[in-house]
């Protein structure tokens, strides 16, 4: 299955929503805030179409993403970050993020530029564990 270029994905125990309650309550911990919570399942549901299991979480910190999106404006169209939790067709629930060296090789910036958004692979372990 593609997942498309640029993506980490991780397998997850829990359900969707749960997986996701995990990771809201990591970013809660560490003063991240979360902007919006998409359930692109529920909302396909609610025009008679059916979908497995799946919701995006959109959360940052202006800290973070404001030197990179002054450094490349365009990266503001992937910014806040974003995680996306969802089923696919087995019934596995799987988390995925971008990279954070594809998306620093997709706006030309460097390591230590894309270094306050690398910590979502820490984020994202500690919801998995």
């Amino acid at each position: 299955m593609d997942i498309g270029e640029g993506i980490v994905r991780k397998p997850c125990t829990h359900t969707v929503p749960e997986t996701l309650d995990r990771l809201e309550a990591v970013l809660k911990t560490k003063g991240i805030q979360v902007f919006a919570r998409v359930d692109h399942s529920g909302e396909a549901a609610k025009v008679g179409l059916k979908m497995p299991s799946t919701q995006l979480l959109i959360f940052g910190n202006p800290r973070a993403g404001t030197g990179i999106m002054l450094a490349a404006p365009t990266s503001a169209i992937d910014l806040p970050l974003k995680v996306l939790a969802w089923q696919d067709a087995a019934g596995k629930v799987w988390l995925g993020y971008t990279d954070p060296a594809y998306f620093a090789r997709r706006y030309g910036l460097s390591e230590a530029q894309v270094a306050p958004v690398s910590a979502v692979a820490q984020l994202v372990e500690a919801a998995l564990k």
